[in-house]
């Protein structure tokens, strides 16, 4: 399943969980850390159990938990994945490998196969990414910004430029260990022109998706994220030629006068895996 658009719910608001598939999001995080107030966790961690034991809860979409930092992090992961196991555990804050597998040995501790997003949201995190994103249980890393600039003192500005080589480098550090990468979120929710802009840089970057904050903003990072019409029909004719090329073992052919090599080919792949097609 594609990870275009990730959305964010608060893990003590139940209602807003049982509401968020309606957004049309491919990944729904409930979240147990910076949602959730310190005297409500505890509320917050049994309402996230209540709303993934419902029968009828049963989004179309991948379902995850935020778990906190630290032992609570454990104990949240304790007690989500000994009851009903999410889809994936969201480790904030992650500044290595260890971090992934301690969480992802927690929830195998009780019974659970829990694949782990890790966000990486510090300047120890960004130098570490590499190490994160080749632990075993990664399945995709995410980019905070707005964390990462705090964290190094940057000063945030409307082009971004202040937190780029963070970005840059976690989304090759993702490319580079085979996992997703979902970038980091345009907090003013009702700005969707510069969403739109920013969802575009972000794929332009090679981000697979986008944080979501709002349920407003999801149509408009699927869009962002989906690959246009004209694309797919290029991407197929590419692979359906590469494969005549190959029979007649050929390693360089055209497509509509246009040279065709290994990395166009590798972005015709790249298109139709984005689009969940075939040729």
């Amino acid at each position: 399943m594609p990870r275009r658009s990730v959305l964010f719910s608060p893990g003590d608001r139940p209602s807003l969980m049982r509401k968020a598939p309606g957004a049309g999001a491919d990944v729904l995080v409930f979240d147990l850390e910076d949602a959730v107030a310190p005297e409500r966790k505890p509320e917050a961690r049994d309402a996230v159990v209540d709303v993934l034991s419902d029968p009828e809860f049963d989004p179309d979409a991948e379902v995850s938990v935020r778990v906190n930092p630290g032992d609570g992090g454990i104990d949240d992961v304790h007690a989500i994945c000994g009851a009903h196991p999410p889809d994936a555990l969201v480790v904030p804050k992650a500044k290595s490998a260890a971090e992934v597998t301690r969480v992802a040995d927690a929830a195998r501790a009780v019974g659970a196969d829990c694949p782990v997003i890790a966000i990486i949201e510090s300047a120890a995190g960004v130098l570490a990414s590499p190490d994160v994103a080749s632990a075993e249980d990664t399945t995709a890393l995410i980019f905070g910004a707005e964390d990462f600039a705090a964290d190094v003192g940057a000063t945030r500005t409307a082009d971004g430029t202040e937190v780029l080589y963070a970005r840059e480098r976690v989304v090759v550090a993702a490319a580079a260990a085979d996992v997703d990468a979902i970038d980091t979120l345009h907090v003013d929710y009702s700005d969707a022109d510069g969403l739109r802009e920013d969802a575009r840089f972000s794929r332009q970057l090679g981000y697979d998706g986008k944080l979501a904050i709002h349920p407003t903003q999801v149509p408009i990072i699927n869009d962002a994220f989906s690959p246009d019409p004209e694309d797919v029909e290029w991407a197929k004719k590419v692979l359906r030629a590469r494969d005549e090329a190959d029979a007649d073992g050929r390693g360089v052919f055209g497509v509509d006068g246009e040279m065709i090599d290994a990395p166009l080919v590798k972005q015709a792949e790249n298109i139709l895996d984005r689009a969940g097609d075939s040729y």
